[in-house]
């Protein structure tokens, strides 16, 4: 049984970043659990809060009707009260490019065990350095999710690119009462999907960039791969306010889920060059044989340590950010983790979830 007694979370626990504060944050307003997070970011230039953060985490107070001590730029400190989870329609808005996939990192767990249907509107950057892009949300983590009894459909209503953002993306989750486990240790590729888009771009770089994964692809073995592309002009409705491309190649596997390795366009960066950092984080994780990858691997742990049940499931590799993710299920949840190296066959996480129910 959890208990009501605060909890204390370091924020300077292996990298120090922001995501120890959206997992501890999330989790504690999934228990009803009191939060303080302490030494938030100090590992950061410069350490505290900053605005992507600042939106997540009033995100989920507003979900649970809660109150927040501390939430303000800078602050190296919060405390957190949660009330029960509220259904009904929320706006979330960073007013920059923060990333709106990090927002549902924060978010869509809570939501998940709301009291009725939660629809959350979030504004900010879907295809960002540094966090996942929408593509990887609706592709690669929705159809892990749904195995495991996750209700929520995810719709890109605008893209949105440093530094205006603009971008728009809507969710639609219905409650849970218990969610299952999985179970993803082997599982081959079947197809790959190269996916390139781009806003206020010229057409002839997402070509590039499709052309270039797909005979790399080739070059590498893989047979099945299929070319996708999406071009934008300012008229249209789904276009950022700025200029901004990327690339996600997609490989589906065999037992229905898929693996998603992705890179953003840079000023000065050839389309070449932007689709060949796809290819070889592609080909360099493909080679473990493990069919999570690393990003969906940090991204499962929340979710497994909610589950009813024990959960198993190899990555291509150990990350600090799923690390720093199993320490907040343990730590908030009590969850239990057992990560297990394999060496060149990747890393198995098992994790005995503590089952939670709707409150």
């Amino acid at each position: 049984m959890v208990s009501d007694e605060l909890v204390v979370v370091d924020g300077s626990f292996g990298e120090g970043g922001g995501q120890i504060l959206r997992m501890a944050v999330s989790a504690a307003a999934l228990l009803g659990r009191p939060l303080r997070v302490i030494n938030i970011r100090a590992r950061r230039n410069p350490p505290g809060l900053r605005p992507q953060h600042l939106v997540a985490v009033r995100g989920v107070a507003d979900l649970t009707g809660g109150s927040i001590e501390g939430l303000r730029i800078g602050s190296t400190s919060i405390e957190f009260r949660p009330g029960p989870v509220r259904s009904g329609r929320f706006v979330v808005d960073a007013g920059t490019a923060g990333s709106t996939t990090l927002m549902l990192q924060s978010l869509l767990p809570v939501a998940s065990f709301a009291k009725g249907e939660v629809e959350l509107e979030l504004r900010g950057g879907t295809n960002n350095p540094l966090a996942p892009p929408i593509e990887y949300v609706t592709e690669v983590l929705l159809p892990a999710l749904r195995r495991m009894g996750v209700q929520a459909e995810v719709e890109l209503v605008r893209r949105g690119f440093y530094p205006r953002g603009g971008g728009v993306v809507r969710a639609r989750v219905r409650p849970v009462t218990r969610l299952k486990p999985i179970e993803v240790v082997e599982a081959r590729p079947v197809r790959i999907r190269v996916f390139a888009y781009s806003c206020n771009l010229p057409s002839h770089i997402t070509e590039r960039m499709v052309r270039t994964a797909s005979s790399l692809l080739r070059s590498r073995g893989f047979k099945d791969v299929v070319e996708e592309t999406e071009v934008l002009q300012r008229d249209d409705p789904k276009c950022s306010p700025d200029p901004g491309t990327g690339i996600i190649v997609i490989v589906e596997l065999d037992n229905g889920l898929r693996m998603g390795f992705d890179a953003l366009g840079e000023r000065g960066v050839p389309a070449e060059k932007v689709a060949e950092r796809a290819v070889e984080e592609a080909v360099r994780q493909l080679s473990t044989g493990a069919p999570v990858d690393s990003h969906l691997s940090d991204q499962l742990v929340i979710w497994t340590a909610l589950a009813d049940g024990t959960s198993r499931y190899r990555a291509t590799e150990l990350t600090s950010h799923a690390e720093t993710a199993a320490y907040i299920a343990e730590r908030v949840l009590g969850a239990s983790f057992e990560i297990q190296q394999l060496g060149e066959k990747g890393v198995l996480f098992t994790c005995k979830g503590i089952g939670l129910s709707r409150r």
